[in-house]
């Protein structure tokens, strides 16, 4: 059975990358984190099995026993006034069945109306997106879990709006006795359903920010310390930015000559993301990471920055888990990240 999975998750990968490209299409709020401590982990980690129920919005394998009857709630602001959060709840039935419901919004604000030659009228438009992630997970041995999420996708742009479907394939190892465990996840495969405008007769269609994701999560025997390493966009080598916003019919004239000023080594850790966290007991954690692409693409000349920079923590208060994140993408543009969960279990009588 592994082996058979193995072999078709090769196949699956090697038919990306004839199409997908990282950083380029519709409903980029996908790759948003989703939690406070996702954030403080560089945006997303696909390894770390340690019950947390938001997780499952990264890697839907990463859900376990301990989730079922779960609740989480996140919130964040994002730059230039925009607000996103997720909702998650876990169920599970029977001992191997695995579920979880979630949301991910991020309302755009309100925004006025005005003419190519900035004449304002005074009404005002708004923008959103939401996905709905409805997740299945299943052990394989007492070591394995593989699962899956399917994601209704929905954007509303001022009078444009646009519905897709996507789903994340994953799985998961565990190897409690020796504090290791990895990730393997293929995000947002799907198409659009219904484009946001029409070309001529036809409905124009934009691909999915497919990633691809490969990760892995050590915590040293005698000491409180986790690391956690994190490869992305593993489907597509060039991250320049140049390369991954060309439109398809013009990538093969750019594509030498913008990934040739980035050097290989440079390129390669693009694709990284490096996490620690002090645990010191189930109940608490700090954390802090380094996003090599972003640091790299949000630098400015002649601006100190933290731009590639995270660090969060979380304590368990009474009957609840808070936690909080921060991350620099800019200079001057810091992201807040507030997270809360509980096991509703524990209310009761």
């Amino acid at each position: 059975m592994i082996r058979r999975l193995t072999l078709l998750f090769i196949i699956f990968f090697s038919t990306l990358t004839a199409f997908s490209q990282a950083g380029y299409g519709v409903y980029q709020f996908l790759e948003l984190p989703a939690s406070s401590r996702l954030t403080a982990l560089g945006s997303t980690n696909i390894s770390l099995r340690d019950n947390d129920i938001n997780f499952a919005f990264t890697n839907p394998a990463l859900l376990t026993k301990e989730t079922n009857n779960v609740l989480g709630l996140n919130m964040s602001n994002y730059l230039a006034d925009i607000r996103f959060g997720s909702a998650i709840y876990g169920r599970n039935f029977g001992d191997k069945n695995f579920f979880s419901i979630g949301v991910q919004y991020v309302d755009y604000g309100s925004f006025l109306y005005a003419t190519e030659t900035n004449v304002v009228s005074g009404q005002t438009f708004t923008g959103k997106d939401m996905a709905i992630n409805l997740s299945y997970a299943r052990p394989l041995t007492d070591k394995i879990t593989v699962g899956a999420t399917l994601k209704p996708i929905n954007s509303v742009l001022e009078q444009y709006s646009s519905f897709g479907l996507a789903m994340d394939l994953g799985a998961s190892y565990n190897d409690q006795k020796n504090f290791f465990s990895a990730g393997l996840v293929v995000r947002n495969i799907g198409s659009q359903l219904d484009g946001y405008y029409s070309d001529g007769s036809e409905q124009h269609y934009e691909p999915l920010p497919i990633n691809v994701q490969l990760g892995m999560s050590k915590k040293f025997a005698h000491a409180p310390l986790r690391l956690s390493l994190t490869f992305h966009n593993l489907q597509h080598w060039n991250l320049n930015y140049e390369s991954t916003n060309q439109t398809s019919t013009s990538l093969n004239s750019t594509t030498s000559s913008s990934s040739n000023s980035i050097k290989t080594v440079d390129m390669a850790f693009r694709h990284t993301i490096w996490a620690a966290e002090f645990v010191p007991s189930k109940n608490f954690y700090l954390a802090a990471s380094y996003n090599h692409r972003r640091h790299k693409e949000m630098l400015m000349d002649g601006f100190k920055s933290m731009a590639g920079f995270s660090f969060g923590g979380g304590i368990k208060i009474y009957k609840f888990h808070v936690g909080f994140g921060w991350s620099e993408y800019t200079a001057g543009n810091d992201i807040y990240h507030f997270s809360i969960s509980t096991a509703l279990n524990e209310f009761r009588l």
